[in-house]
């Protein structure tokens, strides 16, 4: 098991302060939770809690982006999403201000808070923004390299964070190109995961391996820009492709790939698993996950049937 991703996140700010004099911080009076506490605790004249509201924060962050500073803002994902809209929009992505949003507690992670605090819509929100990217780091190490690449950029980034310690992925590559990273080569179904659903993913395709079936695992962190060509090399190939996300299916990450098919008219067999149209509820995590499908076993299930195979 890794670092819970937020603790890898935090920690890698307050590092990251030491080589970026131009680096600032707020937080929405969460820095606790969120873990940008590491950072405040160094760097105190550069750290902000503007307490919560959110949407002042982001006014504030680009009113510092506009000053030379590359201001990092922390929240829970479902509050900066929502409660930041405004601002997002208009002060960041419409002026093209270099602003980390940094959403905490992304999908479900914050379980035992509810629907009111589980984020399932901030990607499709994002996503939209005219020149926002959006990532979606797969474990703890994705999440620092994440954060190393939106400091190069000049435009705003959103970084979709974890709240809970995941298994690291057995990947490796140049995270900052943005493409797809293989976790694990196959010939006969595309598995793409966005996201800590990549660890469901590799578990779906070691079960399958048993049955004969060889999966392509790819963690795809990047949701916009999206590493098309990456995706469609696989899938040319296995002729299936399996989405998976912790998110709902209106306008997420599954939706992000059909759009980019369609328009390059690639053709397969094809199954979307993420949270279908519906509020989710209290629980612990993993149980959670597998009640609304995100999971290895449903994972497993789905490929069979979409193969037409028989489980054996």
């Amino acid at each position: 098991m890794s670092m819970a991703m937020r603790d890898a996140f935090g920690k890698k700010l307050e590092s990251l302060g030491a080589v970026h004099p131009e680096l600032v911080v707020l937080d929405a009076d969460v820095s606790s939770s969120t873990k940008s506490i590491y950072f405040k605790q160094t760097y105190p004249d550069r750290f902000f809690n503007c307490g919560v509201a959110e949407g002042n924060m982001v006014g504030v962050a680009a009113g510092l982006a506009s000053c030379g500073y590359h201001p990092v803002v922390n929240a829970f994902s479902i509050f900066l999403a929502l409660k930041g809209t405004d601002q997002i929009r208009n002060d960041l992505c419409y002026n093209g201000l270099p602003v980390i949003l940094a959403g905490a507690y992304g999908g479900l992670s914050d379980s035992f808070d509810g629907a009111s605090h589980q984020s399932i819509t901030d990607i499709a929100i994002m996503r939209s923004m005219p020149g926002m990217e959006v990532i979606v780091p797969g474990d703890s190490l994705q999440a620092e390299q994440a954060l190393e690449y939106a400091l190069t950029r000049s435009s705003p980034v959103y970084i979709r964070l974890n709240r809970n310690e995941m298994p690291e992925l057995p990947a490796a590559g140049n995270f900052s190109s943005g493409k797809v990273i293989v976790c694990r080569e196959g010939k006969d179904v595309t598995i793409a995961a966005n996201g800590i659903t990549a660890t469901f993913a590799n578990e779906a395709a070691r079960a399958l391996e048993q049955q004969g079936i060889s999966a392509e695992v790819l963690s795809v962190p990047f949701v916009k820009p999206l590493d098309a060509a990456g995706l469609e090399k696989s899938v040319r190939r296995t002729g299936a492709l399996v989405t998976v996300e912790e998110h709902t299916l209106c306008g997420g990450f599954a939706g992000a790939v059909c759009e980019a098919f369609m328009k390059n008219h690639v053709q397969c067999r094809f199954k979307a698993i993420g949270i279908e149209d519906t509020f989710t509820e209290t629980g612990a995590y993993i149980p959670l996950l597998e009640k609304y499908g995100i999971s290895s076993k449903n994972i497993e299930k789905q490929i069979i049937t979409l193969l037409g195979k028989q489980p054996s």
